[in-house]
Parts: C-alpha cells; sequence; structure tokens
C-alpha cells in the first residue's frame, strides 16, 4: 500500500488487543515458506490446529455448559433444573466465596457472602440438596472451585454413590487449577508446592478411578479477566499446564495414563480474529510440548479440549443490553475457534448475579449460533484464511517466546515466587486502561456513543434471609452429627497430609461422615500453612 493510500486510513489503532500490529491486506505473500501440512495437518490429527476431532460439530456440537449458582443449595437446584429444560446439554457450578476460600458459612469470615455469588457449600448435606433429582451418570457437571476442589470432588464422588452410579460412569471437570490463583485470581489456602501436591493427587485418583473425568481444567480465563493480552493469556495458561504435567511425572505417572484428561479454560474477549487464532495456536503448541517435550504416545494426550466462556470483563454497566451484541460475537469466536464446550454471559452480571431471563437469552444465542447460522456445518471454516493463518502464527511465537522465558527461570512455580507473571499481567492491565482513558479504545457506551439518560434494569436480588436461613441449617446439621467420627476422618487426613499419601481416599470417606469443607481446610492450613503473595509494583 502506498503512502497516499495509507492517507485516507481512519485514525485509529491499526493492531490486535495484544498489540500485534494488522497489515491492511494479507496475501500468499504474508504465509511464505508456510506449510499446511506443519502447520494445519486434518481435524482429529496432530498438530490438531484445526480441531481435536475428526468431525467437530459435524459429529456433535460443543457442550452448552452455562455457569449456575447462587443462595442456597435448592435455589441452585432450581436454576440447573430450569437450563436443563431449556436446551442446556451440561451443568456448570458457580460456589460462594467462603467455599471458594475454604470457610464454612457459619463462620464468621464468611458473613455477609454467603451465597452472593455462588452457591453455599458447606457439607455433603448441602451437596445432596444441590444435586436432588439430577442424575450424575446422564449429565456431566464443572465446578469451578480451586484450593477446596479436592472436598468438592469428594462430595460429587459420594452423591454419585448414594445414587447408585459407579465411578467409571462419573463425567464432568473440576476447574482445580490452583497456579492461576497465584497469578491471577487469588483464592488460596496454602503455598504453590502443597496445593499442586493436591492437585497432582486429583489428578492420580481420577486416573485410577474416575477415568472421564477431568480432574483439572487448566485456566486462562482468570488471567485474561485480570488483564493479561491474549497472548500472556495463551502462554500463561500453557505454563500452567506444563507444570502440572511435570509435577505428575515427576510422581511417576505415565505421560499418557493421565494426559487424556487434562482440559482448558480460555477467555474469549472481543478482538473476534485474534480469539479464534488463539485458539488454534494453543492446540498446535499444547500437541508440540506433549510429543516432543514429555514423550506423549497416544493421540488423546497431545489434544487440548477446551471450555470457553465470554469475557465478562468487555461486559459494561452502562447500555448493558449492549453485552447481548458482545456475547454473541465472543460465542461466535469460540465456536469458530473450534471450542467443545462454551459458556454465555448475560447481559445484566454487571449488575448482579443474572435473572432467569437474562440467562435464557445468553443460551438462546448459542442455540441460535449452533442451529440457524450455518457455522457448525462445515470443520475449520476460517482455516487457510491469509490472514488467521498469519495470526495463528504470530500468537504461538509470541506465546512461546513467554513460555522460554519462564523455563529458564526454572518453570512456573519458580515464576510465580518472583512475581513474574504477575507483573506482566498488571503492567499490560495498565497499558488497557491508559487505552481507555485516552479513547484510544472505543467502548461503545461508555466512552463513545453515551446516553445521558439510561433505563434501570431488572437484577436479581439475594435476600438477606438466605444467609441467615444457610447459617442456622449448617449449624444445626454439624451439631447433629457423630464428633468421634468428625474428629478420627480430621486425623487422618492431617497424618496423610504428613506423610505424603495420596489425599483423596481419605476426603471421600470423610465428607461421608459429613466433615465439612472448612474442617478439611483448616487441616491444609495447620499443615501446609497459609500462603502470603511477593508484593508486586
Amino acid at each position: 500500500m502506498t503512502e497516499s493510500e495509507r492517507g485516507s486510513e481512519r485514525p485509529v489503532r491499526f493492531e490486535t488487543l495484544s498489540g500485534i500490529p494488522i497489515e491492511p491486506l494479507y496475501t500468499p505473500e504474508s504465509l511464505r515458506g508456510w506449510s499446511p501440512e506443519e502447520k494445519l495437518g486434518r481435524p482429529g490429527e496432530y498438530p490438531f490446529t484445526r480441531g481435536v476431532y475428526p468431525t467437530m460439530y459435524r459429529g456433535r456440537l460443543w457442550t452448552m455448559r452455562m455457569f449456575a449458582g447462587f443462595g442456597r443449595p435448592e435455589d441452585t437446584n432450581a436454576r440447573f433444573k430450569y437450563l436443563l429444560e431449556q436446551g442446556q446439554t451440561g451443568l456448570s457450578t458457580a460456589f460462594d466465596m467462603p467455599a471458594l476460600m475454604g470457610y464454612d458459612a457459619d463462620h464468621p469470615r464468611s458473613r455477609g457472602e454467603v451465597g452472593k455469588e455462588g452457591v453455599s457449600i458447606s457439607t455433603l448435606d448441602d451437596f445432596e440438596r444441590l444435586f436432588a433429582g439430577i442424575p450424575l451418570g446422564a449429565v456431566t457437571t464443572s465446578m469451578t472451585i480451586n484450593c477446596t476442589a479436592s472436598v468438592a470432588l469428594a462430595m460429587y464422588l459420594a452423591i454419585a454413590e448414594k445414587q447408585g452410579v459407579s465411578w467409571s460412569r462419573v463425567g464432568g471437570t473440576m476447574q482445580n487449577d490452583m497456579l492461576k490463583e497465584f497469578i491471577a485470581q487469588k483464592e488460596w489456602i496454602c503455598p504453590p508446592d502443597p496445593a499442586v501436591r493436591i492437585v497432582v493427587d486429583m489428578i492420580e485418583f481420577t486416573s485410577k478411578h474416575v477415568p472421564r473425568f477431568n480432574p483439572v481444567s487448566i485456566s486462562g480465563y482468570h488471567i485474561r479477566e485480570a488483564g493479561a493480552t491474549a497472548v500472556q493469556e495463551l502462554a500463561f495458561t500453557l505454563a500452567d499446564g506444563l507444570g502440572y504435567v511435570e509435577a505428575a511425572c515427576a510422581r511417576g505417572l505415565d505421560i499418557d495414563s493421565f494426559a487424556p484428561r487434562l482440559s482448558f479454560f480460555f477467555d474469549i474477549h472481543n478482538d473476534f480474529f485474534e480469539e479464534i487464532a488463539k485458539l488454534r495456536a494453543a492446540r498446535r503448541l499444547w500437541a508440540r510440548f506433549m510429543k516432543e517435550r514429555f514423550g506423549a504416545k497416544k493421540p488423546e494426550s497431545m489434544r487440548l479440549r477446551t471450555h470457553t466462556q465470554t469475557a465478562g470483563v468487555s461486559a459494561t454497566a452502562q447500555q448493558p443490553l449492549n453485552n447481548i451484541a458482545r456475547v454473541a460475537l465472543q460465542a461466535l469466536a469460540a465456536v469458530l475457534g473450534g471450542a467443545q464446550s462454551l459458556h454465555t454471559n448475560s447481559y445484566d452480571e454487571t449488575w448482579a448475579l443474572p435473572t432467569e431471563d437474562a440467562v435464557t437469552v445468553a443460551l438462546r444465542t448459542q442455540q441460535i449460533i449452533a442451529e440457524e447460522s450455518g457455522v457448525a456445518l462445515t470443520i475449520d471454516p476460517l482455516g487457510g484464511s491469509y490472514y488467521l493463518e498469519k495470526l495463528t502464527d504470530q500468537m504461538e511465537a509470541g506465546a512461546l517466546d513467554y513460555i522460554q522465558k519462564i523455563d529458564a527461570m526454572g518453570g512456573i512455580i519458580r515464576a510465580i515466587d518472583t512475581g513474574y507473571p504477575q507483573r506482566e499481567i498488571a503492567d499490560a492491565a495498565y497499558r488497557y486502561q491508559l487505552m481507555d482513558d485516552r479513547r484510544e479504545k472505543v467502548v461503545v457506551g461508555v466512552n463513545k456513543y453515551v446516553m445521558k439518560e439510561e433505563r434501570p434494569i431488572n437484577f436479581l436480588k439475594i435476600d438477606a434471609t438466605v444467609e441467615r436461613e444457610q447459617i442456622e441449617r449448617v449449624g444445626r446439621f454439624k451439631a447433629a452429627r457423630d464428633r468421634a467420627k468428625v474428629e478420627r476422618r480430621l486425623k487422618q487426613l492431617a497424618d496423610a497430609c504428613r506423610e505424603q499419601r495420596n489425599v483423596m481416599p481419605v476426603l471421600v470417606d470423610a465428607v461421608k461422615d459429613y466433615v465439612s469443607l472448612g474442617e478439611i481446610s483448616d487441616v491444609y492450613r495447620q499443615i501446609f500453612g497459609l500462603y502470603r503473595e511477593p508484593i508486586i509494583f
């Protein structure tokens, strides 16, 4: 393009949200030396750039897994059943902050947070009410919980037993990604080394006893929500995954015995093509790492299967109905990128937990893409696009540069100890906010096309009686337990922690005797100590 032609361009930043420059036109020259056999292959085959399954959506649509959780267990149970009636194909559970931090509803630190941003869970009794009437052998469940994921898994397996469902039939995903907690989300109990040890306990246990369950969902979502660019999200997520694989191999586990059940979770932001390229680059990078670094033999060990969620951080409280359009475009990018599972955010989530009407619109968005748009009729329809293939290569190169730096530091845990990924994300978030403040990045309805007066929307309110009722119920339930059994189980757990034995068998027995989530977390605090993050400037 000549200088005179460039002079007619709009005065905007022609670059992706990660700062990758965008050329005015992409041609075969943009892919000089590019090999489709090396870079693309076929869907379902190494390096999986075009998708992890041979038929992709022609064989089976992605799982429509809407995030749900609020109030008491029975409140969320009702939402689960509503979503299943509306055509949702998998459950996804949000837990409240006390459960995420390892406290029961009746703990003083839980006050004001019980059931507010997810469902309140303290004991197996709560789990029984949460999944009442839901056949665990017929539905898969994702649980977004991390430092207490081992407790949630134990309770889920105990419920399956009560329903008469063999563990071999139980399917689902536990987020359980502690490394991203130290990088981004900040919900932890103990330091990184024992936290990863518990994750590996779960990987080892499920590979032997719950073969259809994904014991960890290696999550870039929260890294992106904390302010990372797409390149950083890709790099730090894969680095976390490599950390878990290294820890599991150090335990003596065979790579092909557990790698097929590892799963991933990516954020899908506004930059349409960059997000598609990110998912394609992620599959290619992971396949090569598993094959070349760890010597995986099974194709299933090299497949990066991923859940995706539209970007909560991109939603606006101003003109919230605009979020419907944002979510639709982000969801389309996830599908064109080849996701296996998708959650679409509700337009009112900047105000509160979603209403039934809002979550229905979010689910219908996925269904319209699946049933009406035609994008699911062929595999990787954008594959071979000069622009997309160039961008995929650039995303891969940028992520690989970060991963090589982390490798040189001694791996992701040591990098976290120095604060490296935390600083990189903080710097990226600052740059992004400056672009917003300077109006270098348009946010429709916020810094452009602003309306002086906006009509209020109806949003979900959690009544204060919910917390009071849940606290009282948990207190009564604990008082009625066999205290001697509880103390015996807690001692067994402490011994397993000290003796480096797998905690999962002990946890399953413990929750059956109604040892609570908070009591188990207290053992972790006592044995492993509390984590204090490094100060990052």
